[in-house]
């Protein structure tokens, strides 16, 4: 079994604070890329940022500088977290976890979703 679980998210003033994390865990030989992505009302999906499996960070350039991901490989069990500060009512969304899996048991190759966390920015 290879698993996602998502947390975090809520509803803040504009200026606030949120972090998210996403943890996928299980039957894993490795993760190359896991990123989270958000949906507005609306608009379609977007990616907020991509973390590979070395470290290297892609940030959406409306959140850089404001929001900031780290990556926690252990055996098993990687997360994800995104902290968000400075937050604007513009990034209100459904945020999403992804992860690209490569699982030691079949199917090997696995892209797994998560059901997405509410993050909303209002006063």
């Amino acid at each position: 079994q290879v698993r996602l679980a998502e947390s975090g998210g809520g509803l803040v003033e504009p200026g606030g604070s949120l972090r998210l994390s996403c943890a996928v865990s299980g039957a894993i030989l490795s993760i190359n890329d896991m990123a989270w992505y958000r949906q507005a009302p609306g608009k379609g999906r977007e990616l907020v940022v991509d973390v590979s499996e070395g470290g290297r960070l892609n940030y959406a350039d409306s959140v850089k500088g404001r929001f900031t991901a780290s990556r926690d490989d252990a055996k098993n069990r990687v997360t994800v977290d995104l902290q968000m500060n400075a937050l604007r009512p513009e990034d209100t969304a459904v945020y999403y976890c992804y992860a690209g899996v490569v699982s030691t048991i079949l199917p090997r190759n696995r892209e797994l979703w998560g059901q997405g966390v509410q993050v909303t920015v209002s006063s």
